[in-house]
């Protein structure tokens, strides 16, 4: 697959499709880079305000309350020495390469299939930031009722569950 020219330049951003139709996915990586920002954002403002591990309530079901994780979802790993930081940092990248050329070959149209990995790519490199700079992606908003915890979670946490569930929808439904 060859990027399209446009004008007297080549946009890299351009692929062409199966179609032969371009697809640009420009608007998509810039929102991929809006999630990180807000990921990061909020992130950054949580380490500056809140102690590790004291819940701030926000609302009765809803607390933020400050840690790091070293593991995956739902602290998968958190205690294993260190090793899985790499392991998952490099899944990380493996995986948003595979979600940018998936991205790159949707045919234009198309918008909820683009949306959903989107929201994935976006969290991945949101917490990929976070384990090759800290060791351990920082989590803060902490759902509760009743003394029952959902784990820990953040924003990228959130953008990959919403586009996981978005892919799921867009893989069964029939067209």
């Amino acid at each position: 697959m060859k990027p399209t020219i446009r004008g007297t330049h080549s946009n890299y951003l351009n692929h062409l499709s199966s179609t032969g139709k371009p697809v640009r996915i420009t608007r998509w990586l810039m929102l991929v880079a809006l999630i990180v920002i807000l990921d990061q954002g909020s992130k950054y403002l949580a380490s500056a305000v809140l102690a590790p591990h004291v819940p701030v309530p926000v609302l009765s079901f809803l607390s933020f309350t400050l840690t790091h994780n070293p593991g995956a979802a739902f602290s998968f790993l958190s205690d294993a020495g260190g090793w899985q930081r790499w392991l998952f940092a490099g899944l990380s990248i493996v995986i948003s390469i595979v979600l940018v050329h998936w991205l790159r070959g949707i045919p234009r149209g198309q918008l909820l299939l683009p949306a959903a990995l989107t929201l994935v790519l976006g969290g991945a490199l949101g917490n990929l930031w976070d384990r090759l700079v800290f060791g351990a992606v920082v989590d803060f908003i902490d759902l509760h009722y009743q003394g029952w915890h959902w784990p820990t979670f953040n924003v990228a946490d959130s953008a990959i569950t919403v586009g996981a569930f978005l892919l799921f929808v867009t893989l069964i439904r029939k067209d």
